[in-house]
């Protein structure tokens, strides 16, 4: 872990990897719902860091976030987002062909697994959820589409993504979704935030 001081109010925590980011940002969480975080206005997490805004104090703060003991991820039991999904996407023969399955397996293989969202971006809802072993991880479209339509599951590296709205994208789409990624009208408006866990529920592949 590594600190650095952003301006006068701020503080931005780099870590070794994406787990250990993600699993900082739920320690910070859970002892921010506890009363045992010093104030803090915002937490943003991203790849491989937590930026931690409004802190009165961040030489402080650095030193208390750095003699903390982070329970690793798989020891927190919150509840997951359940997000349906039909396995019908363009790209799903190029993700099987990839994966060396059947185009069902990938549906079976992704649904089984349990992703966090690890940090939002690129888009108001659009988060970049992880849980599939390394293996799985698929290259990003050499060529990105102009427009992918709201609803799209995708892949890309690491991460599964559902596109919010119709936007161009270079992930490999496997299968669509009638959630609400993002409402302003809700409270709050996006579906997914950074830490929650979600699972995907398979409703069919293909035309089945």
């Amino acid at each position: 872990m590594r600190t650095l001081a952003v301006g006068e109010r701020a503080l931005l925590v780099e870590l070794d990897s994406g787990e250990e980011t993600e699993a900082f940002h739920a320690e910070l969480l859970r002892r921010r719902a506890a009363g045992a975080l010093p104030a803090v206005t915002e937490i943003v997490p991203a790849a491989r860091t937590v930026l931690l805004d409004g802190v009165e104090e961040p030489g402080r703060l650095a030193a208390v976030v750095a003699g903390w003991e982070v329970e690793p991820l798989h020891a927190r039991v919150d509840p997951a987002v359940e997000i349906p999904v039909r396995y019908d996407g363009p790209d799903l023969p190029d993700v099987a062909a990839l994966w060396g399955v059947t185009p069902e397996e990938v549906a079976r293989i992704h649904s089984a697994a349990e992703f966090r969202v690890a940090f939002c971006g690129f888009a108001p809802g659009f988060g970049y959820l992880t849980g599939l072993p390394a293996a799985y991880e698929v290259p990003r479209r050499a060529t990105p589409r102009t427009a992918v339509p709201a609803g799209s599951v995708a892949m890309a590296g690491p991460y599964t993504g559902v596109y919010p709205r119709a936007s161009p994208g270079g992930w490999r789409l496997i299968g669509t979704t009638d959630a609400v990624l993002w409402d302003p009208a809700r409270d709050p408006a996006a579906l997914l935030s950074p830490g929650t866990r979600v699972r995907f529920v398979p409703r069919g592949v293909g035309g089945r």
